[in-house]
């Protein structure tokens, strides 16, 4: 982890939580093994999860998650996701996506349109409100048109209990 403040204990609790464990103890030193550059050695997933263990280990009250799960296959992006809400329990957590099922389950959610803001609420009623929000959710589960999809960006946040 790069800090001393942090002991090896919380370091393997972090990374059990994130489903790392097993991963780490495979590599030649275990959990003394330098990563390469970039994370060369590792998945895009494994990236992602080692990114949650370290969130779990510092253990900051604010969390960004910048578009967690945009370039995992489906199967991958549930296990992250069930990681990330673990992450994310009991702290404040800024979640930037394009993929709704990232950021469906969030309090607030707020969605940008070129820069500015076109929608707030939480999942129900931004669905409700058959908007922007509607017709990204048409286009990413039901394959409908309505919006090119390109232009929007929705981000979310999770205020801390």
């Amino acid at each position: 982890m790069g800090n001393h403040l942090i002991s090896e204990e919380k370091v393997r609790e972090a990374a059990r939580a994130a489903y790392m464990d097993e991963v780490i103890l495979k590599l030649e030193k275990g959990y003394q093994s330098e990563i390469s550059g970039n994370g060369l050695n590792l998945s895009v997933g494994q990236k992602q999860l080692i990114g949650f263990a370290r969130a779990l280990a510092f253990d900051r009250p604010i969390l960004i998650l910048d578009e967690a799960t945009s370039s995992l296959d489906p199967r991958t992006e549930v296990h992250i996701q069930k990681v990330a809400t673990r992450t994310m329990a009991n702290r404040t957590a800024l979640v930037i996506a394009h993929r709704l099922s990232t950021i469906h389950a969030m309090d607030k959610i707020v969605v940008m349109h070129d820069g500015t803001i076109r929608e707030s609420g939480d999942h129900k009623t931004l669905l409700a409100q058959r908007g922007l929000y509607w017709m990204l959710y048409q286009l990413q589960f039901h394959g409908e048109s309505g919006s090119d999809g390109k232009d929007e960006e929705v981000s979310a946040t999770v205020p801390s209990e």
